[in-house]
């Protein structure tokens, strides 16, 4: 069952942000009704980064870009972030706080849908946050393990949707249904193919925990020789 809201309340309370930037920026986020991960989801996604020691970031979904920055405070010199955003208001304002972070070298954003651009990328990313329109996780999954190393990792956020996924499809609300459906399929897909080691975790929304154990059946060169999406990025700024 999914954390009661006590003890959540209670490891809510027992996380810190040292970043005084991070800090600010969820400030904003709440104020402004962004929605951004979850205390207690932020703080297993950092702990992730800081183990796995990544090569290459993927996040697909930026927002305002609070989870890219939180990752970036975790991950190794040498590692890059690309992230994906497709909400054009969003856009210049995840840049601009990559800007004001210092860290707008290492992170790079792509603009546009995922579902296109997923299709151009070679990767390979060792380690792949998806926290984007929950409908879409499991049209995005051949693609993402296609981008993933033997080894790689893959964090998915919202999984649980405060546990309405486990109810009957007739319990949610006709409006949620095929999101309903399709979380209850990606996460049948995560947890029932063959080379893929994954953990649901219910905390915050839910969160999965995957690991690629080895090469899946499927074009693992799909998408090679597309052209490369457009791509926004500070030094970039004046295209």
């Amino acid at each position: 069952m999914m954390a009661d809201e006590r003890t959540a309340a209670y490891i809510r309370s027992l996380e810190q942000e040292k970043d005084p930037f991070l800090r600010e920026l969820e400030k904003e986020a709440k104020r402004d009704l962004v929605p951004i991960i979850r205390k207690e989801t932020a703080s297993l996604l950092r702990t992730l980064v800081a183990l796995k020691r990544p090569e290459n970031i993927l996040e697909v979904g930026t927002a305002i870009g609070y989870s890219a920055l939180l990752m970036s405070g975790a991950m190794p010199d040498g590692c890059t972030i690309t992230t994906i955003e497709k909400y054009e208001k969003r856009i210049p304002m995840a840049l601009n706080n990559f800007r004001k972070a210092g860290m707008e070298n290492r992170i790079r954003l792509l603009e546009g849908d995922a579902s296109d651009i997923l299709k151009t990328l070679k990767g390979p990313y060792d380690f792949i946050f998806m926290d984007a329109a929950k409908g879409q996780y499991i049209h995005f999954l051949e693609d993402v393990l296609r981008l993933m190393p033997n080894g790689g990792v893959l964090v998915s956020d919202n999984v649980l949707q405060d546990g309405d996924v486990i109810e009957s499809r007739y319990a949610v609300t006709r409006r949620d249904r095929t999101i309903h459906s399709r979380m209850r399929e990606y996460l049948y897909t995560l947890k029932h193919t063959e080379g893929l080691e994954t953990s649901v975790i219910p905390i915050g929304d839910g969160v999965t925990v995957s690991v690629k154990l080895k090469d899946l059946p499927g074009g693992a060169d799909a998408g090679a020789g597309r052209a490369e999406p457009r791509v926004k990025m500070q030094e970039r700024d004046k295209t």
